[in-house]
């Protein structure tokens, strides 16, 4: 069976200096797409790139033809050259249509990359001809937020450190699905600790301005524990610098940290491996606070603490209330925090 392309064994095969004649990189994640194009940079010594480096503009060409002659020259002073056409989900499906016989069959010594970058590749005859020739395909799917922590994790590893399961959490709960915004971030953790150091909760607070007492992450863990002190003191925290904590994002977090326990309270294996499969989770940390909430949430209180979750987004847009965000988000938590048993009365 072949083997799974991924942006990792492209760029494997890339520093082994073991490339394809020619690969089409595509989809939504614009971040891998920009890192691949750097690795096929690289491909060539800085020195050599005015000779054997090409780089192309869909938008700006007339024709795919000139990206086929571009591709037909010999390398002027390596072993190779590369060609990279960018922005072709700019252009219509029709435009490599002269380059799908080349696809078919590639110059040897030349390196081609064609970028569909935030679109999925258009054009059946040039992807035809990519298949014929052996091309390499990679779709860049964009991030789920379940895979973040395992991509988090991931960079951190490459760079030459090691991370603290807390601060993890709180880097994946500040950049979110952002991988350029992430991969900033754990670069300036790289340059201020140091190869081989490990990043904790300080660190994180220290270098990216994120309080360890004071973050989503604590609030939903705070939730998920029925901490009350806790929440109260992270809301007042918050309420104090709206600007930093704007709320919906907030409620979209909670929303899916009692999401994921309704649906683990429903889940028939309820192993950890279960929950993880049913939850989509990568790491068993990651269902920590759901287990915490599983023992201090019925399954109708989760289902009543999602209505009012529904009933606040209604009300923050303006239907059926005038007040203050923090005000209403201060009855939502009131409300999550102590919410109705089965019989109608609170526990």
């Amino acid at each position: 069976m072949a083997e799974t392309v991924t942006f990792q064994s492209i760029c494997r095969d890339l520093r082994a200096g073991r490339p394809a004649p020619l690969y089409l990189i595509h989809g939504e994640e614009g971040f891998y797409i920009d890192a691949l194009v750097k690795e096929f940079e690289a491909l060539v010594p800085e020195a050599d790139r005015d000779f054997d480096l090409t780089t192309l503009y869909a938008p700006e060409i007339d024709s795919a033809r000139t990206v086929e002659n571009a591709c037909r020259r010999y390398p002027m002073l390596g072993p190779r050259q590369v060609v990279i056409l960018k922005e072709v989900q700019t252009v219509s499906a029709d435009f490599l249509k002269p380059l799908a016989a080349y696809a078919a069959n590639p110059t040897a010594t030349t390196v081609l990359c064609v970028c569909f970058r935030g679109a999925k590749a258009k054009g059946a005859e040039f992807l035809k001809g990519v298949k014929a020739g052996g091309g390499v395909v990679f779709e860049a799917q964009k991030v789920k937020e379940a895979q973040v922590p395992t991509i988090v994790s991931a960079f951190i590893k490459e760079r030459g450190l090691s991370v603290d399961p807390k601060a993890l959490l709180m880097l994946c709960d500040f950049v979110g699905t952002d991988l350029s915004r992430l991969y900033n971030e754990v670069a300036k953790l790289t340059v201020t600790l140091g190869q081989g150091a490990m990043v904790t909760p300080e660190a994180v607070e220290r270098n990216i301005g994120i309080s360890k007492e004071y973050n989503n992450f604590e609030l939903t863990r705070a939730l998920a524990e029925r901490n009350v002190p806790k929440v109260m003191a992270i809301y007042f925290n918050y309420r104090g610098n709206p600007k930093a904590h704007a709320v919906q994002p907030l409620v979209s977090l909670i929303f899916n940290l009692f999401a994921n326990v309704l649906a683990a309270q429903y889940a028939p294996d309820k192993s950890e491996r279960g929950l993880m499969q049913e939850l989509g989770f990568s790491t068993p940390w990651q269902l920590k606070d759901v287990k915490t909430a599983m023992g201090n949430y019925n399954a109708w209180q989760v289902i009543e603490i999602i209505d009012k979750l529904r009933e606040f987004e209604c009300a923050a847009k303006g239907n059926g209330s005038r007040q203050d965000p923090y005000d209403l988000f201060f009855d939502l938590l009131t409300r999550i925090l102590n919410p109705l048993g089965m019989k109608g009365v609170r526990i």
